[in-house]
């Protein structure tokens, strides 16, 4: 059990991560907006949703190894095992959410400086990466790290907040962080149709990031578009970019009430599918 217990906090650890950065990419938009490279600002989105997406694809088989290790128990005990480790994988989703709440407005400040310099890089994701890891940059980022502050909130009033943004991304955000987690447990509950269900998780994802660019970005573009061409104000963009991160912490805690219904459903629809 000493080795699963690493293994968990390994895992824990890498989706801690994963889900600092997705915080993090909204940063990009408000950076873009203040220094006036909105078109950077969405390139350089894009490749951290495409990094945070490849991560996640990469956690499927560190997450289903924990239903391979049960497989030496009873079924309730493997059942009640793995859903206690699997709370705790989602207990880190939580906690890498708050890192990138706190650090938002150090992001904020690294992504306007990175915007600056990806122009002067002609576009190079690569020779920008590779520049902001020379030890005189890195030396020059830990300057710009900013503690949060209320101050931050100058300006947001409460129309600018969309309850209805709030309440989508929370749902979706919540379907994405137990997609795979739910898709592996509904494995163990019909061990008979494990692959199936399994396979689902894709699908779960899939259906989830659609929403994310079809339901939620588009809003918050058409803003930020507004902000650079001076049609909307900052403040506004700010309060929608608040919204965002907010429905996405609330979008982590309501994953852990989800779970398990969720891995239900799944077995249910494997099920009817076969």
């Amino acid at each position: 059990m000493e080795y699963v217990t690493e293994r968990v906090l390994f895992i824990s650890l890498f989706i801690m991560i994963i889900h600092c950065i997705d915080t993090s990419a909204y940063a990009t938009r408000l950076s873009g907006a203040r220094v006036g490279y909105l078109a950077s600002a969405f390139s350089l989105f894009n490749v951290m949703v495409i990094v945070s997406r490849m991560s996640n694809m990469i956690q499927q088989p560190l997450t289903g190894s924990l239903v391979d290790i049960a497989g030496d128990l009873s079924y309730i005990d493997a059942l009640v095992w793995v859903e206690h480790q699997y709370r705790f994988i989602i207990a880190a989703c939580t906690v890498g959410t708050v890192l990138g709440i706190l650090f938002f407005p150090t992001f904020i400040s690294l992504f306007s400086r990175a915007l600056f310099h990806l122009s002067i890089e002609r576009g190079s994701i690569v020779r920008l990466i590779r520049k902001c890891l020379t030890p005189s940059y890195i030396l020059r980022a830990c300057k710009h790290i900013t503690v949060p502050r209320f101050s931050y909130l100058k300006g947001v009033k409460f129309k600018h907040i969309s309850f209805s943004l709030l309440i989508t991304n929370t749902l979706i955000t919540a379907i994405y962080t137990v997609g795979v987690l739910s898709s592996l447990f509904a494995a163990l509950l019909i061990p008979q149709h494990a692959s199936t269900a399994i396979m689902a998780s894709g699908l779960i994802n899939g259906v989830a990031t659609i929403l994310i660019f079809v339901l939620v970005d588009p809003k918050v573009a058409i803003l930020a578009d507004e902000v650079s061409n001076r049609k909307g104000s900052y403040a506004q963009l700010k309060a929608v970019t608040l919204t965002m991160i907010v429905s996405r912490l609330l979008g982590t805690i309501l994953a852990q009430i989800i779970f398990v219904p969720a891995a239900y459903y799944v077995a249910w629809f494997t099920k009817f599918l076969l």
